[in-house]
């Protein structure tokens, strides 16, 4: 029996997988997370006046700056030519806090989960570094896959 989890050999050893006979198809994956936060600490970062500067272009840059590192920090990705990071942040009261979503595309022979993931995080790590200062007790919540196409497995689509 051949073992269905493909980061593992037969004999259960991690290994990178070999995509080389993959084809190049076009791929896209996107991910969603957010931080919760008291209003106040909200207030902070949307008016503009925390001390450490501009949270959201911030951990937007830190974002992008997390997918292109992926392959460095997960170690069985593969380094991956990216083709396009984009990053939302978007503020919500009803949270209270900020949600952060990430949309990663490649044309190669396997997906960006990984990266549209650790955008995700990187970004929400990044808002609780800015304004820790001011309130420690946030929590970085919902990191998840919403959406993968391309390649061999098609599309799939998560919870929102």
């Amino acid at each position: 029996m051949t073992n269905p989890l493909s980061h593992f050999d037969d004999q259960g050893q991690a290994h990178m997988v070999d995509v080389s006979d993959k084809p190049v198809t076009a791929r896209i994956a996107v991910a969603r997370g957010h931080v919760v936060m008291s209003a106040e600490t909200l207030a902070l970062i949307t008016s503009g006046t925390a001390r450490k500067g501009d949270v959201l272009g911030v951990a937007r840059l830190a974002g992008i700056m997390g997918a292109k590192k992926t392959a460095d920090l997960i170690p069985l990705c593969h380094p991956l030519p990216i083709t396009k990071v984009a990053l939302d942040l978007t503020p919500d009261p009803a949270l209270p806090g900020i949600i952060v979503e990430a949309t990663v595309k490649t044309g190669g022979q396997t997906g960006v989960e990984m990266e549209a993931l650790t955008a995700v995080s990187v970004a929400c790590l990044t808002i609780y570094d800015m304004v820790k200062a001011v309130e420690k007790s946030m929590r970085i919540e919902g990191i998840r896959l919403v959406l993968k196409d391309g390649g061999k497995s098609g599309r799939f689509e998560g919870a929102p």
